[in-house]
């Protein structure tokens, strides 16, 4: 038997953010994979009542953005069922509520980034642990090394966010960063794209996880600022984060083909 021929490099497939021709093909693209990162937030348990919300900008009217309908179950939701809200809170699309919170907060984050396609907010448990210490993460990880030096503390507290000042104090907070842990309340993440808005969310939160149990079993040793940096610069962009995210959106996406309708 002859010796196995390596197949050409060029042949072999690997999935990248796709391109669309049109404003319609990408539009319903984002809202695919927002009720899919959706239904994958609900599974991994990010949701708590009616809180928690992510959002993703329209292609064409950006000052709009698709998001999760109010008092909907993220297990459930669909595409047809995602709402558009404009930059003043008003649903234009849809026949559902929309959480003020989630326009008070996002909205002002969408204004202040342009380049910020998607936001995900909700109050998972390691988060909201992390925050009420009101730290960063450390370093202790190389996957926390993603949010070195990229991502900041919102040092205040001052309730149920409903105010639009409120939330471009948040807005600002965050700057040009990936990540913001909002004191007592949890973690707000955005992308480029809904991928990796969610895949930096779920990422968050595990590091949270691991910096809380670490912290309770010993002194974590921290990794040096010079390879957390060089580790952050060859993890931390948004294009990673979109390729470590495709194992969950192919899961979700085969395993409940009924959120695309």
């Amino acid at each position: 038997m002859p010796e196995p021929t390596p197949v050409p490099t060029e042949q072999l497939r690997f999935a990248m953010p796709p391109r669309h021709a049109t404003v319609e093909g990408e539009r319903q693209y984002r809202k695919e994979r927002l009720a899919a990162a959706l239904r994958l937030f609900g599974r991994l348990g990010f949701e708590e009542g009616v809180a928690g919300h992510i959002t993703v900008r329209d292609p064409e009217f950006t000052d709009c953005f698709w998001v999760n309908p109010f008092g909907m179950a993220f297990r459930h939701i669909t595409v047809r069922e995602l709402i558009l809200v404009n930059h003043e809170g008003k649903v234009v699309e849809g026949r559902h509520h929309v959480n003020q919170a989630a326009f008070v907060i996002h909205a002002q984050v969408h204004r202040a980034r342009p380049d910020a396609v998607a936001a995900a907010h909700s109050h998972s448990t390691y988060g909201r642990a992390l925050s009420s210490l009101g730290e960063l993460l450390d370093p202790i990880t190389q996957d926390a090394c993603a949010f070195y030096e990229a991502h900041v503390l919102y040092d205040r507290y001052t309730g149920v966010v409903v105010d639009e000042e409120e939330g471009r104090r948040i807005a600002a907070a965050l700057g040009p960063h990936k990540a913001v842990i909002l004191r007592n309340h949890g973690l707000l993440t955005v992308g480029d794209s809904v991928d990796a808005a969610a895949w930096w969310f779920i990422a968050m939160e595990r590091s949270c996880q691991v910096q809380l149990t670490a912290r309770a079993a010993g002194n974590p040793v921290p990794i040096g600022h010079h390879d957390a940096v060089r580790t952050r610069e060859q993890l931390g962009s948004d294009l990673v984060a979109w390729i470590n995210y495709q194992p969950l959106y192919q899961d979700i996406a085969r395993s409940e083909p009924d959120l695309f309708d």
